[in-house]
């Protein structure tokens, strides 16, 4: 009879771990649809996505960057980040050059107009620092999280 109780148990708990609010990766799921959800009001006065307003940050600190380092920072691939820099390039924010020293690598580069769109920018990182109603003690300690975790699972 403990046999039976033991193995009651066991299922239990079992059981538990498939509880979706027992999830991890669906609070990060949630939070992360919740989080471009309210990026999309300030963004769209920018006339940017989100996954636009990711790779024009990387743009506006690295001009210049070729594609793969761009890629690399952004954890996208090829298929998906080529697409992104055309519509990039037909809003005018960015151009796209072949390297002079090797015709393979393209180089992206802030236009004048990528340019300006940073100085438009500067006021989404505090709108959602104030949307977000946290610390900016927890904030850094949930990017630290986040990063180590990002880290873990790569490996």
């Amino acid at each position: 009879m403990a046999n039976l109780t033991d193995k009651h148990s066991l299922n239990e708990v079992e059981s538990t771990q498939l509880l979706l609010k027992n999830q991890v990766c669906f609070s990060l799921y949630s939070a992360s649809n919740a989080m471009t959800r309210a990026y999309r009001p300030l963004l769209n006065e920018l006339d940017l996505t989100y996954s636009q307003y990711l790779t024009m940050m990387v743009i506006w600190e690295k001009s210049g960057i070729n594609v793969k380092d761009l890629g690399h920072d952004l954890h996208l691939d090829s298929g998906t980040l080529t697409p992104l820099l055309k519509r990039l390039e037909t809003k005018g924010f960015i151009t796209r050059k072949r390297s002079s020293e090797d015709e393979r690598i393209r180089l992206v580069f802030l236009t004048n107009q990528g340019a300006e769109l940073k100085n438009k920018a500067l006021s989404v990182p505090n709108s959602m620092f104030c949307k977000s109603k946290l610390e900016i003690e927890e904030l850094q300690q949930l990017k630290a999280s986040c990063d180590k975790l990002l880290a873990n699972l790569q490996n």
